[in-house]
């Protein structure tokens, strides 16, 4: 609760937060919309492969002209605007810079990032969820022996998920389940670009398609998103992944602690101490009403009768038996709350969530029957979606993480619904991310 008088103090002082952006996207520019608003706060540098565009989101975002038009690190410093730039090692090798945001969203390209901002001896805030469940928990590791913070990103679902965990543990309560809310059904495994149009029209006013990345929409309604997102929230909580994935149960917001108990007291879960997330429709395809599908959660179980008690008290959400309890957020802002994440890290030298070990993975899994010889085109595409899977079964079976199923061959044939391995794909080892991920598993899981 203090973060915002620590700001005013470095503003102040005359020592604002330097921050580097590297990645000008949806995320970025919302974050930017309002760092430029927050006290104590500089943005010192943007890099974008493409500056001119970086430059128009910035006017989008609100910035006046001059506040963009630095022509130099320096420059930026002396007069508080902000360098636009394709030259990121010029940015990491200025000791000014505190912080690095990552948000490109390419698993591979965030993990090369990540490595040189960790190297550079600069704190990284990882928007890019894909480059963490791939090899975040590796990079946590590096950051921590380097003495910088890596962080998930703070308006993302798995930080705010985290943070109802915390809140949790730290008030002394069982975790029986947390997770997030959004709009499936199970034949949205089977969407691709082309076909995602039937499913977006029936709840986005679309008027204008050029406006839309179906390949984006699509990765968060044919499970993938979910799947990446809730392994973040894992490999930070220590929550275990359920035994074969996300199962994506139909719930209001006020039947989470009913829905996500365990099934030995009436409830969905094949375990206790796990994730889910939570469908916006019924199995027939009915919107459900007060849904969560912009929301996080955490559900609690209390241990005494006297907790349970107070759990009907002060309405809680409890179930039937009082037993259960749970406690939501209704929504999320993303990068408009992405300043929490930044402040954190340099002032407090905390992150809003990091991965502290590997136990889950996210597997790329056909969506159809697909033939040697054809070419995986990853996260959102027509050919596989990412299942949740324990991590020590999906290195042991060696299957294939989804973040390294793009842009490769596969050399034998796969049925539909299979969980991709190493062996059906004919990949680039000597790549960074590659043998980061290699790295990785034998680091964490390592082979007996």
């Amino acid at each position: 609760m203090n973060l915002s008088h620590m700001l005013a103090h470095r503003a102040q002082s005359g020592r604002p937060l330097r921050v580097a952006l590297i990645g000008a996207g949806k995320f970025g520019s919302m974050y930017l919309t309002q760092a430029r608003l927050t006290v104590g706060v500089h943005i010192t540098a943007i890099v974008d492969l493409d500056p001119g565009r970086a430059r128009s989101t910035l006017a989008t975002c609100g910035w006046p002209e001059e506040q963009s038009a630095a022509s130099s690190l320096d420059d930026a410093v002396s007069t508080g605007s902000t360098f636009v730039t394709d030259d990121l090692a010029a940015v990491l090798g200025d000791e000014r810079v505190e912080v690095v945001i990552e948000a490109t969203g390419d698993p591979s390209v965030g993990i090369r990032h990540a490595l040189a901002v960790i190297e550079a001896g600069k704190h990284v805030v990882m928007v890019n969820v894909e480059a963490d469940v791939l090899a975040g928990p590796l990079l946590a590791r590096r950051a921590e022996q380097a003495g910088v913070v890596y962080s998930l990103a703070w308006g993302d679902q798995p930080a705010l998920i985290c943070e109802h965990v915390d809140w949790a543990r730290a008030c002394g309560f069982k975790v029986v389940c947390a997770g997030k809310g959004t709009r499936y059904l199970p034949t949205y495994h089977q969407l691709t670009p082309d076909t995602v149009w039937d499913v977006l029209v029936q709840y986005l006013g679309i008027t204008d398609r050029s406006l839309i990345n179906p390949k984006m929409f699509n990765s968060f309604l044919d499970g993938t998103k979910s799947g990446i997102e809730m392994t973040a929230v894992c490999n930070a909580t220590g929550l275990l992944p359920q035994p074969d994935g996300l199962s994506f149960p139909p719930a209001s917001r006020f039947e989470l602690s009913t829905v996500l108990r365990p099934k030995d007291a009436g409830g969905t879960l094949p375990i206790t101490g796990t994730i889910e997330v939570v469908s916006s429709l019924t199995r027939e395809g009915a919107d459900i009403p007060h849904h969560l599908a912009m929301g996080t959660f955490v559900v609690i179980e209390g241990e005494t009768d006297y907790a349970r008690q107070c759990f009907r008290e002060y309405h809680m959400l409890e179930d039937e038996t009082g037993r259960f309890a749970a406690l939501y957020r209704p929504t999320h802002m993303i990068g408009m709350e992405l300043g929490l994440s930044v402040a954190s890290a340099v002032l407090r030298k905390e992150p809003t969530g990091a991965p502290r070990g590997f136990v889950a993975d996210v597997v790329a899994t056909a969506k159809r029957d697909l033939k040697a010889g054809e070419m995986l085109d990853g996260e959102g595409g027509a050919t596989v979606w990412g299942k949740q899977q324990p991590a020590e079964a999906s290195v042991r079976a060696g299957l294939l993480p989804l973040g390294l199923a793009t842009h490769v061959k596969l050399v034998r044939d796969v049925a539909e619904g299979a969980m991709l391995a190493w062996d059906d794909v004919a990949i680039d080892t000597t790549q960074t991310a590659v043998r980061i991920r290699r790295e990785m598993e034998e680091a964490f899981i390592p082979a007996t």
